[in-house]
């Protein structure tokens, strides 16, 4: 069966499309069929796996404008277990043209079902919205990752998504789950980090993933190669978490054996 989710914040900066990226990568290289969604105009997923935008000339917004065969959009990255479903600059126009088409909030869920039995997972890297692209994102999705920075102001706006997902839960998607929320830019040396881990894990207790993205180079140098952080360097904090949160997911959707004790990498 196939899980769809979306990682989903409208505060820019807080790691979407990092999450969205090293995910999608973490699980396929455990060996499960992925595809990236990018339904983000800066089109930042599609940079980072090695493709120009500026050439993408088939991508999510005819999909979502247009009736066309996803399959025929869909691009194979060099990694066997991972294709992306590229964004261009032209999707910034999507919403607008969307507006008057019937059943606008499920046009992704619709283009989804074509695709889905292909693979084990469906990754979204939404845009720092909360507009129609999000929305059916959110319409189209088994659940939502929410990633939060462990940065003043951390919080901000989350009251908002949470307000949304509701929304969407009520209207469109009653499936709809948060797969949980996501710490991320965290640094151990900074007691402001520690105060928003316990924060965010007082308010939502169970809601809040054991992984945590620690603050990290790495991180930030990988998508000037085009490559995945787990590629650019296996061994840095930032890739150990993203396999902890693709090991956690898998473990949380009853998809491996490993062990209570194998499941964090020290």
């Amino acid at each position: 069966m196939t899980k769809i989710i979306c990682i989903a914040n409208q505060k820019g900066g807080v790691g979407k499309t990092t999450t969205a990226i090293n995910l999608a990568y973490s699980l396929s290289i455990l060996e499960h069929k992925v595809l990236l969604v990018d339904a983000d105009p800066q089109a930042n997923s599609t940079s980072h796996l090695g493709f120009d935008p500026k050439n993408i000339r088939l991508g999510l917004y005819e999909l979502l404008v247009q009736d066309l065969n996803p399959t025929d959009a869909v691009l194979e990255t060099k990694y066997p277990y991972l294709n992306i479903l590229p964004a261009n600059i032209d999707l910034v126009g999507a919403e607008i043209e969307m507006i008057d088409l019937p059943n606008r909030e499920k046009i992704m869920h619709r283009l989804l079902d074509k695709v889905k039995s292909t693979y084990d997972f469906i990754i979204i890297d939404c845009s720092p919205s909360l507009g129609l692209i999000t929305t059916n994102a959110l319409g189209a999705s088994d659940s939502v990752i929410i990633p939060v920075q462990c940065e003043y102001f951390a919080l901000e706006g989350l009251g908002k998504l949470l307000n949304t997902i509701k929304i969407v839960q009520r209207s469109i998607n009653p499936n709809l789950e948060i797969e949980g929320l996501l710490l991320t830019m965290y640094d151990s040396r900074l007691r402001l980090s520690n105060q928003v881990v316990e924060e965010v894990r007082l308010h939502f207790q169970q809601l809040v993933f054991d992984t945590i993205i620690k603050r990290n180079t790495t991180l930030s140098e990988a998508p000037s190669f085009g490559i995945p952080v787990l590629e650019h360097d296996a061994g840095a904090a930032g890739a150990i978490g993203y396999l902890n949160l693709a090991r956690e997911i898998l473990q949380k959707n009853g998809l491996t054996k490993i062990s209570e004790e194998e499941r964090i990498i020290q």
